[in-house]
């Protein structure tokens, strides 16, 4: 009964899945900004540390040390972002797949909106590191993104479906 409900309503669905994104999103950001003193870090293994640091910037702290002006861009460039593609996904013929890697990067870019726009900057708390070599620290809201957008270029390799020539001729 859940899968037919589920392939009836595909827009309240991909609601339902945009709103549990962007609550484990910003529960986990609240759970580490808590328990940990911002700049704190917390050593999990020999390759994953639980850190609380705040990005001004974008990916890699890209602009980070921009002197405020990027804060408002990022808003900016994000509302446009989640809206475009919350249309596309609440779209009556939308692929499946489609909908859902776009509930990912509206549930991703939406949890960092929220961090912004609240506390003017986003909240990381992942940090991997081989040694003394660190990814730069990241959150749920950008794996979310990141496993769309893979989603999305894998999928983009395969063949198109090509029709047949009675196909075509009706």
């Amino acid at each position: 009964m859940t899968a037919c409900w589920i392939q009836r309503n595909p827009r309240w669905t991909w609601l339902v899945a945009v709103s549990i994104l962007l609550l484990l999103d910003q529960s986990t950001k609240s759970y580490f900004s808590t328990i940990l003193e911002l700049g704190e870090a917390v050593r999990v293994t020999d390759l994953l540390n639980f850190v609380h640091v705040l990005n001004t910037g974008a990916a890699f702290s890209l602009l980070a040390d921009a002197s405020g002006w990027q804060r408002w861009f990022f808003i900016s460039v994000t509302m446009l972002l989640v809206g475009v593609v919350s249309l596309v996904c609440l779209a009556p013929h939308v692929e499946p797949l489609d909908r859902w890697a776009g509930a990912l990067v509206v549930g991703g870019g939406g949890g960092n909106l929220v961090d912004r726009i609240h506390i003017g900057a986003v909240v990381d708390f992942l940090d991997f590191h081989w040694r003394n070599i660190h990814w730069p620290a990241f959150n749920l809201a950008d794996v979310f993104i990141v496993c769309a957008t893979l989603t999305w270029c894998l999928f983009s390799l395969r063949a198109p479906i090509r029709k047949t020539h009675e196909e075509l001729l009706s």
